[in-house]
């Protein structure tokens, strides 16, 4: 994972992928709030590493869609949902 230093809110854990729109604009909105976070473009792992990602991330989100972002390993929120996104940093 990837960290992204920031203000201190919560564990903010997001699976992405580096082709995607949508993982992209997650990607900036959190730095534009300038929140605390880690990232891993799940397309670049090795294949060891990508199967371990997405064993994880299936537990959260068994769609396996992205972004998938995991918040203090209690919430998940599937995809670009800006205002979930801004309640959760809240």
């Amino acid at each position: 994972l990837e960290h992204v230093p920031g203000r201190k809110t919560k564990r903010i854990v997001v699976y992405a992928l580096s082709t995607c729109p949508w993982c992209r604009k997650t990607k900036n909105l959190l730095n534009e709030l300038g929140v605390d976070y880690y990232f891993t473009d799940v397309d670049l792992a090795s294949d060891l590493e990508k199967q371990a990602l997405m064993d994880t991330i299936r537990k959260w989100n068994p769609g396996s869609s992205f972004p998938t972002i995991v918040i203090d390993d209690k919430k998940c929120i599937v995809g670009f949902k800006e205002e979930e996104i801004l309640e959760a940093v809240k």
